[in-house]
């Protein structure tokens, strides 16, 4: 029988540094420095106590009586700390659930990057919108893209529907384009500028370099230039942007983008949407990013929440 990981503070998926208010059936927008002390939960209140039938006490060793009872209530303590226990251990249900995003469980190749199944509830069922609950966003799916059974690196995810064969690699598959959407964890990084520059590397790298088995499905990444570099309002946010033209071993090479900018729920802490978009026969052109970033949206459509609102953390 599957037990409910009860509402309470646990580490945030997408950042170690922080902890995240879980309130029972979703995660929240809630969120607080990690090593405070936990809400503590209380076990299930122990069984009646137990009437033990005593002999009279002509017919009875002395002291008999106090060790019977002293049995009993330390087994009733013990099934109670037991109890307790379980409902800590969290399970497909909780936040336990959630993929650590480095973790792939499911081999698969996607601009060379692995990829995990992707969680099974959405907050919605609409083949048009990705759902980031744990950010509080939204982002548009373009005609010919779709949202994945699997998810890059355990991430939200979309690309494109079409695949080809990857230049450097004719053994694995490539999408045309795909975009993530995830929390910064750089904690030293305050600004969405410089997170945008910091991120952009690694995008690349995790692109069109190499993947986390060291396959280079573009034959790695020869060179790159900077092509664009801006502030942009994101859902009524304030963040920026870093685009770089990539030349590949193989292939035609393409783009990749960092775009950070501040959640609209909880700490508000820094999200990093990444797109990586392939040059060449069947490309997406790059303005296909800037229609995604015109399409972001805050769940709920205000700019203070829509996630796990049901039940909040307590007071400090």
């Amino acid at each position: 029988m599957s037990m409910t990981t009860p509402p309470g503070w646990y580490p945030d998926p997408g950042s170690p540094a922080i902890e995240r208010w879980w309130d029972g059936t979703a995660w929240t927008g809630y969120t607080r420095a990690a090593g405070q002390p936990m809400v503590p939960v209380v076990p299930p209140a122990p069984p009646a106590a137990v009437t033990v039938p005593l002999p009279p006490v002509g017919e009875r060793p002395p002291g008999r009586g106090r060790v019977v009872a002293v049995v009993v209530a330390a087994v009733v303590l013990v099934a109670a700390i037991v109890a307790g226990v379980a409902l800590l251990r969290k399970d497909d249900s909780g936040p336990a659930a959630v993929a650590a995003p480095d973790q792939p469980t499911q081999a698969a190749t996607s601009h060379g990057q692995s990829t995990v199944p992707a969680p099974s509830a959405s907050p919605t069922d609409d083949p048009g919108v990705l759902v980031d609950q744990l950010n509080g966003i939204t982002l548009p799916v373009m005609s010919g893209w779709e949202k994945p059974d699997s998810t890059v690196g355990g991430y939200p995810t979309m690309w494109t529907k079409e695949t080809f064969d990857c230049p450097g690699d004719k053994g694995q598959f490539c999408h045309h384009a795909i975009v993530t959407s995830r929390t910064a964890t750089a904690t030293d990084l305050k600004t969405a500028e410089a997170i945008a520059k910091h991120d952009i590397t690694d995008a690349a790298d995790d692109a069109y370099d190499k993947d986390i088995l060291g396959s280079r499905h573009y034959g790695g990444m020869v060179s790159h230039r900077e092509v664009r570099s801006a502030s942009v309002v994101v859902a009524g946010r304030t963040g920026y942007l870093v685009r770089w033209s990539v030349k590949t071993g193989a292939g035609a090479g393409g783009y990749v983008e960092s775009l950070a900018f501040p959640s609209s729920v909880g700490s508000e802490s820094m999200i990093i949407v990444r797109f990586a978009f392939d040059a060449g026969a069947g490309a997406v052109p790059p303005t296909g990013m800037d229609r995604i970033t015109e399409g972001i949206r805050v769940i709920g459509g205000t700019q203070n929440g829509g996630v796990g609102s049901s039940v909040a953390p307590p007071a400090p």
